[in-house]
């Protein structure tokens, strides 16, 4: 089998987007926990990957030449479900079982659950190590795929990640792409408030890593960050995702305290209802 069929009409990738977001409110609302603010915030980046960049197959999830999307800071985990459940690797009615018992939809993401998903997460930093590791396989085996790292700013307070930033760089793994939510929120407040990051690219780069920035919620930026972002050789990239926490729903965004809240039923209501005053702004677009 080959890969999915992909799309570069931005206004195709909006309305995908939107419609992940609108799965992310159903889902948690229906959960009644799980992590708001930084799902809705990477729906953009993971609509990117599974309908415009990267190659897979949901008929064949363990399809040999797939690249490989790992998603570290598992917590976000249901945007990724809703962009597969868009994708047709599972059906959209499964979304509402979310971190219900017996569910294949675990609040943080488990490999053998779900087909589809590389890697299990939860102890923040092991995907990064996980995705080196798949990287440095790939190189050794020259393979041609590429292996796409989700990861946090708020991740990045772990030593582990730095470790293995420069074990990559150290072995050149230039299919190694890492985007990572620079959202500026974790569970106790602000990045730089907990434990400041910054100068965050210029220590990407002190690693030896290739560093592209880009507005990760403008689906062009986002498309042109990841298409340059294959092109580049001999050291990892790093593509700083600035976006913003909540995006689309108003009441949530740039609000660290939906980090790790679900809507209740008012809210999604409310939530939903914004969004499809987004989707039909979408649509009427000329």
């Amino acid at each position: 089998m080959g890969a999915k069929a992909l799309t570069r009409d931005i206004k195709q990738l909006k309305l995908v987007a939107n419609a992940v977001r609108q799965s992310i409110i159903r889902s948690l609302a229906e959960a009644k926990s799980g992590h708001s603010a930084g799902s809705l915030g990477f729906a953009d980046v993971f609509t990117a990957l599974y309908f415009g960049i990267a190659k897979h197959d949901p008929r064949n999830p363990d399809w040999a030449d797939r690249d490989r999307i790992v998603l570290s800071h598992g917590h976000v985990v249901p945007v990724r479900y809703a962009a597969m459940a868009e994708a047709g690797y599972f059906p959209k009615e499964e979304l509402m079982t979310l971190r219900k018992l017996n569910t294949r939809l675990h609040g943080h993401p488990h490999n053998e659950a779900l087909p589809g998903l590389e890697s299990s997460a939860g102890p923040l930093g092991q995907g990064v190590s996980i995705a080196v590791g798949m990287a440095l396989t790939a190189k050794l085996d020259q393979k041609n795929h590429f292996v796409y790292l989700l990861t946090s700013d708020g991740e990045s307070n772990e030593g582990q990640v730095w470790e293995a930033y420069m074990f990559a760089a150290k072995n050149k793994l230039d299919h190694l792409i890492a985007i990572l939510d620079r959202n500026y929120i974790q569970i106790d407040g602000n990045t730089e408030n907990v434990m400041p990051l910054e100068p965050l690219a210029e220590k990407f780069r002190a690693f030896n890593m290739h560093v592209l920035e880009m507005d990760g919620n403008d689906m062009k930026q986002v498309m042109d960050a990841l298409e340059k972002a294959r092109k580049l050789k001999g050291k990892p990239t790093m593509i700083i995702a600035n976006t913003i926490p909540g995006k689309g729903v108003s009441f949530m965004e740039k609000n660290y305290l939906w980090h790790g809240k679900a809507p209740n039923p008012e809210e999604a209501e409310k939530a939903l209802a914004e969004l499809n005053a987004e989707k039909t702004r979408l649509e009427n677009e000329g």
